[in-house]
């Protein structure tokens, strides 16, 4: 068994053009917008919306750009938005994200 933690950034190597790369995809947007109202959600609320390979991929996309984190708990994952970290390095971005309209979304 691999005790190996996943790769999160620091705040100080969170770059622009990943975090919008890894907001441009629509399910990847859409797992943004259900964190906006969670502290955190364990990764199996979203095996209903995708195959579990597809989620895993976006889930890594998102953590590794550093628009969210991961807290593991035995074999559970929790998911999180880096809010304070992303308000910091670009101010109302997140916000702006947050508040789009769930039918513009593709």
């Amino acid at each position: 068994m691999r005790n190996r933690k996943p790769y999160q950034p620091l705040t100080s190597d969170i770059r622009l053009s990943n975090v919008l790369y890894a907001l441009s995809d629509p399910r990847r947007l859409q797992i943004v917008l259900s964190l906006k109202d969670h502290a955190e959600q364990n990764c199996g609320i979203y095996h209903d919306l995708m195959p579990k390979s597809t989620l895993t991929h976006h889930l890594k996309v998102l953590r590794e750009a550093g628009v969210t984190k991961v807290r593991i708990e035995g074999t559970q994952h929790f998911y999180s938005l880096r809010t304070e970290d992303l308000e910091e390095l670009f101010p109302g971005l997140l916000s702006v994200i947050l508040n789009v309209k769930p039918e513009l979304i593709d």
